[in-house]
């Protein structure tokens, strides 16, 4: 029988067996929800130029101001720099518009009062030297960096791209995930239950939380408990994908088919079996062309943490995603745990009126009870080594 590996060891593991799926370039409206492979600097300075903030007049500044200014020209957005005449002149301005040269105050246009071809200011109102301009570079200068390798491209990221001339962006490649659901007693959503028969739900599940993190390339497919057919089936599904996710058939049965197959396929395991309730036969392994392999348990809330705390985060971190940093919740009541596995709670979150992230644990009856996992938010994972995990005690947290 294989020797348990701690889930630490699984992790450390997984990270030095993976894969790399490499990059590659898109045009920068199809980058969007993927993760940025380059760093982007700043093509020139940003604003590139003083720049107008309010509707109004430009103006020279001066201690002793004058309160009414001789109109002597326009300066509208995506113009040239006009030129002010003399200090008793001014310039109308729109927001966005470069500062006019001779320049250095905005006056809003609701504290002036037009009077012919004189603008005369708001009785009491006083100017402040340099307000409402946008600093040249002020946000950021030039070949300042912007964003980094590793980032998620949202909206804010798009915004980035755009402004500094990223017509194509080097992104990770999302590799080709094929998710296998195995085992004779399954039928697909809409069909007729057989006696004994039960419908297919881990695949949909562990496709749901691989699209929900950018995993668009998906495709399902289903073997019975027949080891000539898992090889025939796992053989032609590893010549066509980068990833395999395998859901049943690994335990130790005479029906789980699953290492065996994969193992006359050449596919090098890792590990078999970790320290871990629920999801202790989780087995990890390397096809012959390097493609990742991840045979979890058939039982739903054993199949869905599992991919959670180990599928999802190897696979980002393969795609040179930035780590994210690990959300801790404090357990808002006792939860009975075995003291020598690592175990993995459903767990529903608030806050309180602090702010601070309470767990309310709510475990699941049996590995295969997942009705109640929509009532929760994610999983603690809580360390072995006690009976109790008690209340008030920091845990990590794992979000569906």
């Amino acid at each position: 029988m294989n020797e348990l590996i701690s889930v630490a060891e699984a992790e450390a593991l997984i990270a030095r067996h993976m894969p790399s799926f490499g990059s590659e370039w898109v045009a920068l409206d199809d980058a969007a929800g993927r993760i940025l492979r380059q760093p982007i600097h700043a093509e020139r300075d940003q604003p590139p130029f003083d720049r107008v903030m309010m509707d109004g007049i430009a103006l020279r500044w001066s201690a002793s101001l004058p309160r009414s200014f001789t109109l002597s020209g326009v300066q509208l957005a995506g113009m040239a720099a006009q030129t002010l005449v003399d200090e008793d002149s001014c310039i109308e301005a729109t927001t966005g518009a470069m500062l006019p040269d001779g320049c250095d105050c905005i006056v809003p246009v609701e504290q002036t009062r037009r009077d012919g071809d004189r603008y005369v200011l708001a009785e009491g109102y006083q100017p402040a030297h340099r307000q409402f301009i946008h600093a040249r570079g002020s946000d950021c200068g030039i070949h300042a960096l912007l964003l980094d390798a590793g980032i998620r491209i949202g909206a804010p990221e798009m915004a980035v791209l755009a402004a500094n001339g990223a017509t194509d962006v080097e992104v990770a490649i999302v590799p080709s995930v094929a998710m296998v659901a195995t085992g004779d007693e399954l039928v697909d959503v809409g069909a007729a239950l057989g006696e004994g028969q039960i419908r297919r739900s881990n695949d949909r599940a562990l496709a749901a939380a691989l699209r929900t993190r950018g995993f668009h390339r998906v495709a399902l497919s289903q073997v019975a408990d027949d080891l000539d057919a898992t090889i025939a089936t796992l053989d032609a599904l590893l010549a066509a994908h980068q990833v395999l996710i395998l859901s049943g058939g690994v335990s130790m049965g005479q029906r789980d088919h699953v290492p065996a197959a994969l193992d006359a396929l050449g596919v090098r395991r890792v590990f078999h079996r970790i320290a871990q309730r629920p999801g202790k036969p989780m087995w990890f392994g390397i096809g012959p062309q390097g493609q990742a392999v991840f045979a979890l348990p058939g039982n739903p809330v054993s199949a869905l943490v599992c991919a959670i705390r180990y599928v999802m985060p190897a696979l980002l971190a393969s795609m040179g995603a930035v780590t994210e940093p690990l959300e801790h919740v404090c357990l808002d009541a006792a939860v009975d745990i075995n003291a020598n596995l690592t175990c993995f709670v459903p767990a529903h979150v608030q806050h309180d009126s602090s702010g601070r992230a309470l767990a309310h644990p709510v475990p699941s009856r049996t590995s295969g009870d997942f009705s109640s996992l929509p009532r929760t938010h994610g999983f603690v994972q809580l360390s072995p080594g006690q009976n109790m995990a008690v209340a008030g005690m920091a845990a990590p947290f794992y979000r569906w």
